[in-house]
């Protein structure tokens, strides 16, 4: 049995799979590709499966855009009963980079938290670029992870992963604080492409200092 599931097998989820071996947390990697999962779970002496396999860990991390998300927990449904399902996803238009895909007053987070009522989502990560999670900081800062949930302690598990993980935790509150996390990073994504900021490539983090 993994500690955690990684579902996905592109740079985020990358990343996160680095981050977890770094804090001694066992792997499962879950993909439609059979050989892109195999391939990512050989680099933390992990194991892999294909989309729809047995998920072993009790944190499930959702290394997928908001779609496949929704597809993948619409999929597995209430196996996924008493799981921790981390949400890294950035619901962005990315046609225009100029609105999010979810209606106001809710966010990707509270949607896939519908599809999964017996399990508890936390948002986490999507606050985070893929280029930054190798070193864990930005410019000699630690990485803050903006953590959110209305489970305490599923929110308290990812905090320690966080943790654990060498990078800096801020429980910022309740899921529908997702609905924030997600219109910020649209801004913070904007930055990253626009000409007046070309120091920005996806390389850049944010950062709450005392």
């Amino acid at each position: 049995m993994a500690d955690i599931t990684i579902i996905g097998t592109g740079n985020m989820a990358s990343g996160i799979a680095a981050r977890a071996a770094t804090a001694g947390k066992s792997v499962q990697v879950l993909s439609r590709d059979a050989g892109s999962a195999a391939a990512l779970a050989a680099t933390v002496n992990g194991t892999s499966g294909i989309t729809g396999s047995p998920v072993e860990g009790s944190i499930v991390v959702l290394a997928t855009p908001f779609d496949a998300s929704k597809a993948v927990l619409s999929s597995y449904g209430s196996a996924l009963n008493g799981k921790t399902i981390v949400d890294i996803s950035n619901p962005v238009n990315f046609e225009t980079f100029d609105s999010l895909t979810v209606p106001a007053g809710t966010s990707a987070a509270e949607e896939l938290q519908a599809l999964v009522p017996g399990a508890s989502v936390v948002k986490a990560f999507n606050t985070v670029f893929a280029a930054t999670l190798a070193e864990g900081e930005v410019g000699g800062q630690t990485l803050d992870v903006l953590v959110a949930g209305d489970d305490a302690e599923a929110s308290a598990a990812v905090v320690d992963f966080v943790k654990g993980a060498g990078l800096r935790p801020v429980n910022v509150g309740p899921l529908r604080r997702s609905r924030e996390l997600e219109a910020f990073q649209l801004l913070v994504m904007t930055l990253q492409i626009s000409e007046a900021h070309p120091d920005y490539n996806w390389n850049s983090a944010v950062k709450l200092l005392p």
